[in-house]
């Protein structure tokens, strides 16, 4: 991490990014990989790029979760690729730390085309922290990130995201999973800081006995438009899946998206969005879906978006607190989403990436 400069460092604390406590680290800025590093056994790190150099059989990997001609965003990332990260937990092996890859832009207007591979092979355990941001007088720039997913047979992978890009960034972000038998895939994207446009809809497949968690928070400043969601196709009997989402928006605009698919026996899925509006100019949109195709698939909602109640406000003050200090108490409230499966390391880094927010709103 020496071959990191001290500004670069500082910002990319803000997103997770540590010099410590982490079982390897991948850090790209602008076009140009700087450092891959690993500290345990068991697992694989290098530049996508590479190891599609090193590995033959990364070919049968390589846009098959996320199809090339998908958008134009894949079709970009297709043509003009700019390195991106290749993590591989090997059979059997339980990383005990997470992994770290951070992907920065640290000129304006620059734009960031990654693809990135992720394989948990069987019976394995891994858990990343991807943390992507810009630099601090950095306003404007594109960053479209195409990453594919592979969780093997009873495999469990936890991908945590957390995003801080300047408030002209338009972000693309487009992520595919597969998830084989018995296998366990928990997702976490926080982004609580202002961009112009952020557009991301990952899609994970479940096949017999695997189970997909998506957990969002975010917080939308004004100028600022997320249109987020995710979708999951519960393709084998007693496939399991979860979607929750938490937003505010201080003026800005929060498109929630949520879509559950149950194709096989005894599948099971419930999907949770809430909305917080704290501005009068704000404006959030949930849009949940649920299809069933099978008459043994479970499929539940629950949906609800408005303001601070007024009541909860003069409760907390009548007890000695401030009007903002009740609002931030709900508000933290509000943000906080138990996740379950997550080791105790990184359900500290979700935490802290939250209050580190709070602290900057």
């Amino acid at each position: 991490m020496r071959e990191v400069s001290k500004e670069i460092l500082e910002q990319a604390k803000s997103v997770g990014i540590e010099r410590r406590k982490r079982a390897g680290t991948f850090f790209q800025v602008n076009h140009e990989v700087l450092l891959t590093a690993l500290k345990e056994e068991g697992v694989e790190l290098t530049s996508s790029t590479e190891a599609l150099k090193k590995y033959p059989w990364l070919e049968k990997y390589w846009w098959k979760a996320v199809k090339q001609d998908k958008d134009e965003y894949t079709r970009e990332v297709a043509k003009d690729q700019h390195h991106g990260y290749f993590i591989r937990a090997l059979p059997g092996r339980k990383i005990s730390l997470p992994l770290q890859a951070c992907l920065f832009i640290s000129k304006n207007k620059v734009r960031q085309n990654v693809h990135n591979i992720i394989i948990a092979e069987e019976g394995s355990e891994l858990h990343i922290i991807t943390g992507c941001a810009s630099g601090k007088d950095v306003i404007s720039g594109m960053h479209f990130g195409i990453t594919e997913v592979y969780v093997k047979k009873n495999a469990l992978l936890s991908f945590t995201m957390i995003h801080r890009w300047g408030e002209e960034f338009e972000v693309r972000p487009r992520t595919g999973v597969i998830i084989e038998e018995g296998g366990t895939y928990i997702s976490n994207f926080v982004c609580m800081h202002g961009v112009k446009t952020l557009e991301m809809y990952p899609q994970a497949y479940c096949y017999k006995n695997a189970v997909a968690r998506f957990n969002t928070v975010l917080v939308a400043p004004q100028n600022t438009s997320f249109d987020i969601g995710s979708k999951v196709y519960l393709e084998g009997e007693n496939s399991r899946a979860e979607i929750i989402s938490r937003g505010i928006t201080k003026g800005g605009e929060i498109i929630a998206r949520g879509c559950l698919v149950g194709k096989a026996e005894n599948a099971k899925g419930h999907l949770e969005c809430r909305g917080l509006i704290l501005s009068e100019v704000g404006r959030m949109l949930a849009i949940p879906e649920l299809e069933a195709r099978v008459k043994g698939a479970e499929l539940t909602h629950e949906a609800a978006v408005g303001k601070i109640a007024e009541e909860e406000i003069s409760y907390l003050m009548a007890r000695g607190l401030t009007k903002d200090e009740a609002t931030s108490m709900i508000v933290r409230g509000f943000l906080n989403i138990e996740i379950e499966g997550l080791p105790e390391e990184l359900k500290k880094e979700v935490k802290k990436a939250i209050e580190m927010a709070e602290e900057g709103n």
